[in-house]
């Protein structure tokens, strides 16, 4: 992803900043949506793994990105206090 894309991208909700997410962060979205165990929040299954994402800063939501695009509506972000084995910030 572009890096001037990234520095002006933000929640459109609480406004955090985004960055892109870690790999350890991504396997533990997607071993959680292979197993059923995430909802947007909205409240819609996720039912396809992500294959790029963005995370807030505060780590609280993640965005995926599909095919380069990130899809930044607030109904289909994901709420990481679902996530149970979601990786300590480093």
């Amino acid at each position: 992803m572009d890096k001037r894309l990234l520095d002006i991208l933000c929640c459109p909700v609480s406004k955090t900043p985004v960055r892109l997410l870690g790999k350890n962060e991504l396997d533990a979205v997607n071993g959680a949506i292979a197993q059923g165990q995430v909802d947007t929040v909205a409240g819609s299954p996720v039912k396809a793994s992500i294959g790029e994402g963005l995370i807030t800063v505060d780590r609280k939501v993640i965005y995926r990105i599909e095919d380069g695009i990130p899809v930044m509506l607030p109904e289909e972000g994901i709420g990481t206090t679902q996530l149970r084995d979601f990786p300590a910030a480093a």
